[in-house]
């Protein structure tokens, strides 16, 4: 697949496994497109002339999925086309066939290929081997597809990107690495608060910051979460225990105690700052139900964008240029 360019130009045929493969143009003319289907879709709860008529979708999901699979599922069903799950079960990478195998015999079924893995080197295969687009749901290390939708969240709710300042509270994990490439492509300055011990992949945080200096943004990384939310227009909140980590929730449980985005820590960043949290959340944890539920939360727009933003990648990577997906 072609590799992400400075300019906005057509991103038919292209993967989206790194946030880093859309160039900040790039993630903007997303953008574009997903508000536009939003708007069309609020208003009518359905789409005129669906763009992605009979195009086709495989989904190989080793992970359990809320938000992804509805949204890619019903985002396909929206646009015209269809999707397809497959389970673990399915597939089986390295037993019943390899990851090479998998992408030759799906290029020749769908239009696109999404997948929800563990080990990023497979989403990385995939899309090295396979000559449809491939979309990464979700891995250990990115979760690019969410960080577009958060990084579309806080425009809408600021009406700007430029300046904007977003204080993640956690983990330096997939979720942060993905928000901290988008983010700091358009201008944000990305702060994290960590436990020792947590930080973010140092490869990451140095695409980050090149990204941060050539777009306006910044990064910052830090242990101290009521110095990071200070001043701060959104506190984003993730769970401390993700999945395939569940043997060390205990000892996450006591080493991010002091990390709960709380009324107390949302006080420090003042009345006006928003809260963000990509779900599930483990109410009583690492958020509490005061500030999900309350007044400063974005987290179910945020929800609701997964459907609208992946609908607009999707367009964009296999729609028709011209538009007629017929």
């Amino acid at each position: 697949m072609n590799s992400a360019s400075g300019q906005p130009r057509s991103l038919r045929g292209r993967d989206f496994v790194g946030a880093a493969d859309l160039s900040p143009d790039e993630v903007r003319q997303v953008f574009l497109t997903a508000a536009t289907l939003k708007a069309e879709f609020t208003a009518g709860r359905r789409h005129a002339h669906p763009p992605l008529l009979r195009r086709s979708l495989a989904m190989l999901f080793e992970r359990p999925s809320l938000r992804t699979r509805v949204t890619f599922e019903a985002g396909m069903l929206q646009l015209g086309g269809g999707a397809i799950q497959l389970t673990s079960g399915n597939v089986g990478w390295g037993v019943r066939e390899s990851v090479a195998d998998v992408a030759r015999n799906l290029q020749s079924f769908v239009d696109a290929i999404v997948i929800r893995t563990g080990p990023h080197e497979i989403a990385e295969e995939l899309a090295a081997r396979a000559d449809v687009p491939v979309i990464n749901a979700l891995t250990l290390h990115e979760h690019p597809c969410q960080a577009l939708a958060d990084v579309f969240t806080l425009r809408e709710a600021h009406g700007r990107l430029d300046g904007l300042i977003v204080a993640f509270v956690g983990d330096g994990n997939n979720v942060f690495h993905s928000l901290a490439l988008v983010a700091c492509g358009q201008g944000v300055e990305v702060r994290l608060a960590h436990p020792p011990g947590y930080a973010p992949d140092p490869a990451v945080v140095t695409a980050a910051t090149d990204l941060a200096a050539a777009n306006g943004g910044r990064l910052l990384i830090g242990h101290d979460p009521r110095a990071a939310v200070e001043g701060a227009d959104v506190i984003y909140a993730d769970a401390w225990t993700s999945m395939g980590q569940e043997s060390e929730a205990d000892r996450r449980r006591a080493d991010f105690a002091a990390y709960q985005v709380n009324e107390s820590l949302c006080a420090v960043a003042g009345t006006a700052a928003r809260v963000m949290h990509c779900l599930p959340a483990h109410r009583g944890e690492e958020i509490t139900s005061e500030v999900m539920d309350g007044p400063r939360s974005l987290i179910f727009q945020q929800s609701e964008n997964r459907l609208h933003v992946q609908k607009g990648l999707l367009v964009e990577l296999i729609g028709d240029p011209a538009g007629d997906a017929a």
